[in-house]
């Protein structure tokens, strides 16, 4: 008579099967093993350009990095390249993934605005360049990022008069950055817009969309500005203008941890 399976291996079982049962074995454990890979990006962002530099690889666009984790999880693809802020929560609630300690790419985020809107463009500037000096921008990063961050939005002063609307396309598929919770869309640029909104005396309204037509967006005018962990690249710079950096993220890379 065949012996019952014991809780031990049961244990060991499932662990590997949350990652996937027939998922072949990780194989990427450094940036130059990406060579030849598959590898998966969100489409319209650095990490998707970035990764169609890597020698032989294959590279395949997933809509959000939601998709792209579930893709790996199943075998589907050899490794995730993505900012580093929304991989660690990836890495928190799935099991069986992780962060390789290679960086892949290091970059900072901006805010996109119309080429022909120059002075919204200065008048941000200004504001970031406020919420920098008086430590608005690191008490907001403090809130989202960290081993337990409180999570807690920025407060809009209430007493501000305020002319109009500012108009935010955005993507809430990136936290810590923006997520939608509770049926709301919060996070790090969401508050530093709201900060931004109070020193230039705007009501701020929040347009979600795939990240890829944000800049078509701000560029038709349906949206006065790109706030979406947005990184400056030439070819954006054809398309839109970019406010001084507010926050610099790292690129990193995602695998499947090794089975034992």
């Amino acid at each position: 008579m065949k012996k019952s399976l014991s809780l031990v291996s049961a244990a060991a079982f499932f662990a590997i099967c949350t990652v996937g049962c027939g998922a072949p074995a990780n194989t990427v454990h450094t940036v130059d093993d990406l060579n030849g890979k598959k590898i998966g990006t969100q489409l319209g962002t650095t990490g998707y350009i970035f990764a169609g530099d890597v020698e032989g690889a294959t590279v395949e666009g997933f809509d959000n990095g939601e998709d792209a984790i579930e893709a790996l999880k199943k075998g589907k693809i050899d490794a995730v390249i993505i900012d580093s802020e929304p991989a660690h929560e990836f890495v928190k609630n799935n099991k069986g993934i992780q962060i390789l300690s290679d960086v892949f790419a290091e970059e900072e985020y901006s805010i996109a605005y119309r080429k022909d809107n120059t002075e919204l463009g200065e008048k941000i500037d200004e504001a970031l360049t406020e919420l920098k000096y008086d430590g608005t921008l690191a008490r907001i990063e403090r809130n989202w990022i960290g081993n337990n961050p409180s999570q807690v939005s920025f407060k809009p002063d209430m007493n501000i008069e305020r002319s109009g609307a500012l108009i935010m396309a955005t993507n809430a598929e990136f936290p810590p950055y923006e997520s939608e919770m509770n049926g709301e869309i919060v996070g790090i640029d969401v508050d530093i817009m709201r900060a931004v909104c109070d020193e230039l005396g705007y009501t701020l309204k929040i347009e979600n969309m795939d990240f890829d037509s944000i800049l078509d967006a701000v560029k038709s005018g349906k949206a006065d500005v790109g706030v979406a962990g947005i990184s400056v690249t030439p070819e954006r710079e054809q398309e839109v203008n970019f406010t001084q950096s507010y926050a610099t993220s790292t690129q990193v890379i995602i695998t499947r941890k090794d089975k034992k």
